[in-house]
């Protein structure tokens, strides 16, 4: 723990130093909130009605939007003026799932052994920035260690580290011996990697939750199947008990968290919609009941397709680094995602953007949108996933997904019109967090 502060602090001094390069359009350390003025061309300012509207200035003061008038009518004598008359401007992008403490390379199983909780705090301010800079104002971290993941929540809250607002599961619960356990290493070292939050039977499962959320959880996260990257060849099906299922939901709600669940196999996937989850990552094998589950429970699905694409395009290539047991499983569930998130949009399941980067590298998380159009979505259908549709789902929707009068001032522009094209997404010019300007190319 000491090493992880002093770590810390030394990143969170760089990290200021940096920022202070910066042109803030916050609030200052003294006197009135500095006010700007953004002229924008195009605004999508509430995907949610899709209307486009021209030539309009935002008014923010500090770090929230306070008004939005017609014409371009910035005053410099007022305030900041930005000119993004020549763009498409929206609300900063939510993404659902991501992994921001690492990132899958061939060295990934060493460092599960030597990188300690204080570098990982450091690899996950490198692609919190990254990130941020790819225009997602707003991540949900959904399995990373519960120091390093809550120490970089709390230092991207503070301003200390440039990164998107970052809500925090920690670690997973997850079951002995599967997803989420540690794996594939000899006794000793299992036993030292293996979290907390792993359980077996309903009472251990309640502790488990109730110390994520001791520990400081925003959701907590659960591993209702087996997974592709897990070492073990437990296969992709249910792997909690019903009994566990629902004491983990139920103790979680009791305490105020919803529960979202990675689960690939169709019983795990049903198992923890019947326990009245409140979300699924993957759903790689979803059938109709799942869909008529999801719509009873008004639940949300998170389809994480370039996940899905990353392991199948590595577990087929020449430089596949995966073991022979994450690859017979990246190459079992990595082509099905697809076709699965056409089914649940077709059968009318709310869907979610997030694309479990981590898996995928961080950055190109904007590459989930031309996803979502192969599987169905229109464009408008994606952007909305990606703004109003997550910020629903992650209960933040008086902090994000829209810009308005008394929201904060997250906004993102690109220059084409990405309702036309999607892809336009990957190609970020500016970005906008909490009224300070992280990106204007």
């Amino acid at each position: 723990m000491k090493r992880l502060i002093l770590a810390l602090s030394v990143l969170l001094a760089s990290a200021s130093a940096a920022a202070a390069q910066q042109t803030p359009a916050g609030v200052g350390l003294s006197g009135p909130p500095v006010v700007t003025f953004v002229e924008a061309g195009r605004l999508l300012a509430d995907p949610s009605n899709g209307v486009v509207q021209r030539s309009k200035t935002l008014v923010i003061s500090g770090n929230q939007v306070v008004d939005i008038r017609d014409g371009f009518v910035g005053d410099p004598a007022q305030g900041r003026v930005i000119d993004l008359r020549d763009s498409f401007v929206l609300p900063g992008l939510i993404d659902s799932h991501v992994h921001l403490t690492g990132q899958q390379n061939p060295n990934s199983r060493l460092e599960e052994v030597t990188q300690s909780e204080a570098a990982q705090a450091m690899v996950g301010a490198r692609y919190a920035r990254r990130t941020l800079m790819a225009g997602f104002t707003t991540v949900a971290d959904l399995g990373a260690d519960n120091e390093a993941i809550f120490a970089l929540r709390e230092a991207v809250k503070a301003g200390d580290v440039p990164g998107p607002r970052i809500i925090a599961a920690g670690s997973a619960v997850s079951v002995h011996g599967g997803h989420g356990d540690a794996n594939g290493f000899r006794a000793d070292v299992l036993h030292l990697l293996s979290p907390e939050s792993v359980c077996s039977g309903p009472e251990d499962c309640m502790r488990a939750v109730r110390t994520q959320i001791r520990a400081g959880a925003d959701i907590i996260k659960i591993t209702a199947t087996g997974g592709v990257l897990s070492n073990t060849a437990a296969g992709l099906n249910q792997q909690f008990s019903d009994p566990e299922l629902t004491a983990i939901v139920e103790s979680a709600h009791r305490m105020g968290r919803q529960v979202t669940a990675h689960a690939h196999g169709v019983d795990g996937i049903n198992a923890f919609l019947r326990a009245g989850g409140d979300s699924i990552e993957h759903g790689t094998y979803l059938d109709d009941q799942s869909i008529r589950l999801f719509k009873q429970n008004d639940a949300w699905l998170v389809p994480t397709l370039l996940a899905g694409d990353f392991v199948a395009r590595v577990a087929s290539g020449p430089d596949n680094f995966f073991t022979p047991a994450q690859t017979a499983k990246a190459l079992e569930a990595g082509p099905k995602m697809l076709e699965m998130a056409r089914r649940a949009h077709q059968g009318g399941v709310k869907i979610a953007f997030g694309t479990d980067s981590g898996v995928s590298a961080h950055g190109d998380n904007a590459k989930e949108f031309a996803l979502l159009v192969r599987a169905g979505l229109t464009p408008l259908e994606a952007v909305q996933a990606a703004t109003v549709g997550a910020a629903a789902h992650l209960r933040i929707a008086d902090e994000a997904g829209r810009i308005a009068p008394g929201m904060p001032a997250d906004i993102v522009a690109v220059s084409g019109d990405p309702l036309s094209d999607v892809t336009e997404l990957e190609r970020m010019r500016f970005v906008m967090k909490g009224g300070v300007v992280y990106r204007a190319d």
